[in-house]
């Protein structure tokens, strides 16, 4: 992986030997003066923060949040800096996030207003909302919407099925339904066949484990999403994290676990997983898949792609990152993703080969122990991919995935030229914009909501201490009116809390 700076500007420039493709992910440096007054800010909170502690434990302030007792000789329950991170810096700033939406969960949404008068130990509800352009939602096809074709046969099916199965697959918990989505799912992926779990993130934890166990390892990406960590350390096999979408150190630790074997024994790993996702949802960077597949056969891995935010996202067809690179499905050996964000609906998938989907079917506890997914949700899934696939629909998948690809790109750039720092690969609908400081988190998101735009801010620990953001997610379902009116409202906040803090030309759109 090559590294230029240009204009202070860093491009990750990614190759693959074999198939020549590039993938350009942008990051610009955290300015020197930014980074210092942030780890100053952190430690102002800190400082306070134990103060008030003191305060609370002398009988000087109140103590509001749950305190254990009576525990000596217990190991206690919640770790100690968690705790006092989430009582003094995440309380203050918590009411930007969680509030009640009280409309579809479309691009517009109404947004509950919501006061506290206390640090946020308490609120009320005044009884006022605010009309809101949605930016924070992974509704990227605009399925996510309580009207038209879809929602029609869901209204079907729960005369049909009712509305919940009340038991497991392997019970009574199989519908025709179920077998149909499964059929559908491999023939949209371009694979043998697929198996679908109730929830997303069970999707990833429990399958792991089932596929990788002692003696395996594990190769993974370090910026993996939490319900990977937790399926690799479920699974007991050693894992090994590479630099985030850096394939030269991913080539590296392949060669070094195939030469030394395993660290006790130096016998031969029983097998070996590289791990990787399609759009990293923090990052709005996106996987360089032809330079893995090319190191997973060049060394006999196996690859996992996890594709909960790039299926429905990414490529001409809707299908994924695979599709996004013209890549053959056949090629990658696990594919996941998710059914929460492109289809407006839940639960997860894996597909690939039949031998490996009979043995899912028999070893992964979420289609073992876990209840079905309910009829009007694998009605839903499946008329919105009969729509992506444009069997329904009379094109209209393809016009969604083409309004998709023109918002992201169009949003990405006015924000470029404004002064942002964009993080991420210019086709990921994913947008962060660099805030810093812990302050200006919760600052961003009240002056947008203010003007009538939804918005997401994250910070540590969520991200590294110095890169806290905002995170903007595209929809097909945004008119431009919707987004210049978001961009306008943008651009009015970062002139108020002074974010833009780009050192590239605003005029430049190409290096």
């Amino acid at each position: 992986m090559k590294t230029n700076l240009i204009g202070g500007v860093k491009l990750w420039r990614m190759k693959s030997p074999k198939e020549n493709m590039e993938v350009e992910d942008e990051y610009e440096e955290t300015p020197l003066g930014v980074a210092i007054l942030t780890y100053f800010s952190y430690m102002i909170l800190i400082i306070f923060g134990y103060l008030r502690e003191f305060l609370r434990r002398v009988g000087l302030e109140d103590q509001r949040c749950a305190v254990e007792r009576n525990r000596e000789g217990y190991v206690p329950l919640y770790q100690k800096f968690e705790s006092f991170y989430n009582h003094n810096v995440y309380r203050r700033i918590r009411d930007c996030w969680s509030k009640p939406i009280c409309s579809a969960p479309g691009v517009m949404v109404d947004i509950k207003d919501r006061v506290s008068t206390d640090y946020n130990w308490h609120f009320t509800m005044p009884g006022t909302s605010i009309k809101a352009v949605n930016l924070g939602s992974y509704n990227y096809l605009g399925f996510a919407i309580n009207e038209g074709r879809c929602i029609d046969k869901v209204e079907s099916s729960i005369s049909a099925y009712g509305v919940g199965v009340c038991t497991t697959r392997h019970e009574l918990g199989t519908l025709d339904v179920h077998r149909d989505l499964e059929k559908l799912v491999a023939r949209f992926l371009g694979v043998e066949d697929s198996i679908v779990v109730g929830m997303g993130f069970a999707t990833n934890s429990t399958c792991i484990p089932a596929l990788v166990s002692k003696g395996c390892l594990i190769l993974s990406d370090e910026l993996n999403h939490a319900s990977l960590i937790l399926g690799c350390r479920i699974s007991g096999a050693v894992i090994r994290v590479f630099r985030h979408n850096d394939m030269n150190d991913l080539e590296a630790k392949l060669r070094n676990a195939i030469v030394t074997g395993h660290p006790r024994t130096r016998r031969p790993w029983k097998k070996i997983v590289i791990i990787v996702e399609g759009i990293y949802s923090m990052e709005g960077t996106i996987v360089n898949l032809p330079a893995a597949i090319h190191l997973k056969k060049k060394y006999k891995a196996y690859l996992y792609v996890d594709e909960a935010h790039s299926i429905g996202a990414l490529g001409c067809n809707g299908r994924g990152v695979v599709d996004y690179y013209n890549c053959d499905p056949k090629d990658v050996d696990i594919l996941m993703g998710t059914f929460t964000k492109s289809f407006g609906a839940a639960g997860g998938y894996i597909a690939g080969s039949r031998e490996l989907i009979d043995y899912l079917r028999s070893h992964c506890y979420s289609f073992s122990y876990a209840t079905s997914i309910s009829s009007p949700v694998v009605c839903q899934i499946a008329c919105t991919m009969k729509i992506i696939m444009g069997e329904e629909g009379n094109g209209e998948g393809r016009k969604r995935i083409a309004q998709l690809a023109h918002n992201t790109q169009y949003f990405r750039q006015k924000l470029k030229e404004m002064g942002f720092i964009i993080y991420g690969n210019k086709d990921s609908p994913v947008v962060p914009l660099m805030l810093f400081l812990p302050a200006k988190l919760a600052a961003f998101v009240r002056e947008l909501l203010k003007r009538g735009v939804a918005s997401v801010s994250v910070g540590f620990p969520a991200t590294p201490l110095i890169e806290s953001r905002a995170r903007f997610c595209m929809s097909a379902g945004h008119t431009r009116e919707m987004l210049d009116k978001a961009l306008h409202a943008i651009d009015e906040v970062g002139d108020v809390l002074t974010i833009k803090y780009s050192k590239r030309p605003h005029d430049s759109t190409k290096h």
